[in-house]
């Protein structure tokens, strides 16, 4: 696996689908003068962490990701995050690596395949202060978007729980079956996204 730089480019910013809510001060402009939307870097695991153990220790008993886990992914493929910063501060994120398969596997969880052409988001997590605002559905139409535009990433892929399929299926994502992953007790659904064929990425591409 190839190390990348820890300093890729900011993604350019999207229009959102119809039907996806901006935030009443995003509504002039979609980022706010203090807002920054920026890839993560190492220097953002311990931030990211937190967020994320706060998110989902109370929901699923277990955290997707762990800090080193975090620390890794953001080392060797960076430019599969995408982090909001409000006044330099981080408040929601998406952190992503390759994979290689068609279907997601338990080394998926902790694994970057450098070859690969999928995309799998392990983790969307919000600051618990900045939810209710409309900024996870944000956060991830710029994210699909920002994966459109790396050529070598052809597919989205996560896994998540039955109530939540109907939230992802707004982004043009579509169960696939039940993931082979298990956590515990835990059991998911698989989802999947096509970026070559995303009609509202197509249409903001110019393609």
């Amino acid at each position: 696996m190839s190390t990348q730089s820890t300093h890729p480019p900011k993604p350019e910013a999207p229009r959102l689908p119809p039907g996806i809510p901006e935030s009443p001060s995003c509504q002039r402009r979609h980022t706010l003068p203090a807002s920054e939307f920026r890839c993560l870097t190492p220097e953002d695991a311990v931030s990211a962490f937190e967020i994320e153990r706060e998110a989902f220790i109370s929901v699923l008993g277990v955290c997707p990701l762990d800090l080193d886990e975090i620390r890794d992914f953001l080392t060797l493929c960076p430019e599969l995050s995408l982090g909001w910063f409000e006044e330099g501060c981080l408040v929601a994120f998406i952190i992503g690596s390759l994979w290689d398969k068609e279907r997601l596997m338990q080394e998926s969880l902790t694994l970057h395949r450098s070859g690969g052409h999928i995309a799998h988001l392990h983790v969307l997590a919000v600051h618990r202060a900045f939810r209710q605002q409309g900024r996870g559905p944000i956060l991830l139409w710029r994210y699909l978007h920002h994966l459109g535009s790396q050529p070598a990433v052809r597919r989205a892929a996560l896994m998540c729980e039955d109530a939540l399929v109907p939230f992802y299926e707004r982004f043009s994502f579509h169960a696939v079956g039940p993931c082979a992953i298990t956590v515990g007790s835990l059991t998911f659904t698989e989802l999947h996204c096509s970026l070559r064929d995303h009609p509202f990425l197509r249409r903001n591409s110019g393609c």
